[in-house]
């Protein structure tokens, strides 16, 4: 079990920022494994994503998520049924100018494996930077 927080700084303004990552459908250009993300209703999202799991072959998975967008405070909270209770909540603040952002991400999951969410993050974190400064 474990929860598990990292921040970036993004040099794009907060709304801005707000906005590309409240569009769910924006999930698979930062996300490395997620290959679509549609909305299914609600606050329901359809994904598909491309794993590669040590015991077993490649393969395409899909599945069923929720992502509550919190207009107020700029915040998304985000999980997954399923075996690792897998949930995290994304915080959006101001940077050290009007033209950046700071991006905490909070993860929560039953998964033992610290060092490949710890990883997992970094890589989304990184995914997440490089696709808004560049939307």
């Amino acid at each position: 079990m474990g929860n598990y927080q990292q921040s970036i700084t993004i040099d794009v303004p907060p709304a801005l920022l707000f906005a590309y990552l409240a569009d769910v459908r924006n999930l698979p250009k930062y996300m490395p494994r997620l290959t679509s993300a549609e909305p299914a209703g609600g606050n329901k999202v359809d994904v598909t994503a491309h794993i590669d799991p040590h015991d077993a072959p490649e393969q395409e998975v899909a599945g069923r998520a929720w992502v509550n967008v919190v207009e107020d405070g700029k915040r998304l909270e985000w999980g997954a049924t399923g075996p690792h209770d897998y949930r995290g909540e994304l915080q959006i603040g101001p940077g050290d100018t009007q033209q950046n952002a700071t991006l905490v991400v909070e993860l929560h999951t039953e998964r033992t494996e610290g060092d490949q969410v710890d990883q997992g993050l970094k890589e989304t974190l990184s995914g997440i930077k490089q696709a808004a400064e560049n939307h």
